[in-house]
């Protein structure tokens, strides 16, 4: 997604591609919530034993007009401002350190996570609500690729795609095994110095930097310990993580840009933590259980261990 040409920067940079997606998918999150406070209010959320037709259009009307409309501004928004192109790919796969794949990855479990929640809160069976939430995470995210592919500042990245499957696959495939998600993809975020260096692309406040800065995102994988070993006396909502993060980019590559930004050493982190598994926790509210769903996408910070080739192992005693 970097272009880096005859040492300047072609206008295509991949910060702001996975900015723009996920600003979007972080929307559309919210814009289907939405169909919840206003169909569900006076049912306390509570998922319907059966189908309800009513809830079920309502859902798919509301979860339908959120990707077209989030689809439409985009066009308008971003790619008009653009050349048009005919389609082509690019190969981008080496920029950031896979940071922005691993956002792909997170972006489409999310929305495949919230499509199927939807769909089985107005009473559509297992299979159906997973077919049709997976096909809405799958379908909006190659949309955007496509819309890429048509524009010549930018191109379709097969190792996007690859990761938005990936993303969607990780959904479907534990929901098909096993009936429930053992396996969460979460997201933490800290603040680094590097936004102050490049503020213009790393984020100029926090609420920017969240979606921006690589070098403070870590994702990860969250493993639901009692339901791997059931049988066992460990809390139900006890989680152990595994997370990676990067650190030192101030660019895609770190490579013929600036010379002022050749001097970092760019380096993966790796990390090992507890987490909480807010979905598991014991309640009878129905709107409590929303509001644990809704903020099961952040891994909660505990004591953690990092690794990197650079310090070696490094203790954290709330990570972020």
């Amino acid at each position: 997604m970097l272009g880096i040409i005859s040492g300047t920067y072609h206008n295509r940079e991949s910060v702001g591609r996975v900015k723009k997606r996920l600003n979007i998918s972080i929307l559309l999150l919210l814009m289907s919530l939405a169909c919840f406070s206003q169909s569900g209010h006076k049912t306390g959320l509570k998922p319907s034993d059966s189908l309800n037709k009513q809830r079920r259009n309502f859902v798919i009307i509301t979860e339908g007009s959120a990707a077209i409309v989030g689809l439409f501004a985009l066009n308008e928004l971003w790619y008009k401002d653009f050349p048009r192109s005919s389609f082509h790919a690019i190969d981008d796969v080496d920029e950031w350190l896979q940071m922005d794949k691993f956002g792909h990855v997170f972006s489409s479990y999310q929305i495949s996570r919230l499509g199927t929640e939807s769909l089985r809160w107005s009473g559509v069976d297992a299979q159906n609500s997973r077919l049709y939430g997976s096909i809405l995470s799958f379908g909006f995210l190659t949309t955007i690729e496509i819309f890429d592919g048509f524009s010549e500042e930018w191109g379709f990245s097969w190792s996007d795609f690859t990761a938005n499957t990936i993303g969607s696959g990780l959904f479907i495939g534990q929901d098909h095994l096993w009936h429930e998600q053992r396996i969460l993809f979460k997201y933490s975020f800290h603040q680094t110095y590097f936004a102050s260096i490049r503020p213009d692309k790393l984020g100029e406040n926090f609420s920017e930097e969240v979606f921006k800065d690589y070098n403070g995102q870590t994702y990860w994988l969250s493993f639901n310990l009692k339901a791997f070993f059931k049988k066992s006396k460990i809390p139900a909502w006890l989680n152990i993580a595994a997370g990676y993060g990067a650190h030192g980019m101030v660019t895609g590559l770190n490579e013929n840009v600036d010379m002022s930004f050749n001097n970092f050493n760019r380096f993966r982190q790796y990390y090992l933590s507890l987490d909480v598994d807010l979905s598991r926790i014991k309640t009878n509210s129905h709107v409590l259980k929303t509001v644990f769903s809704v903020i099961n996408v952040i891994k909660i910070p505990f004591p953690t261990l990092e690794f990197n080739s650079e310090k070696g192992v490094v203790f954290h005693l709330l990570y972020f």
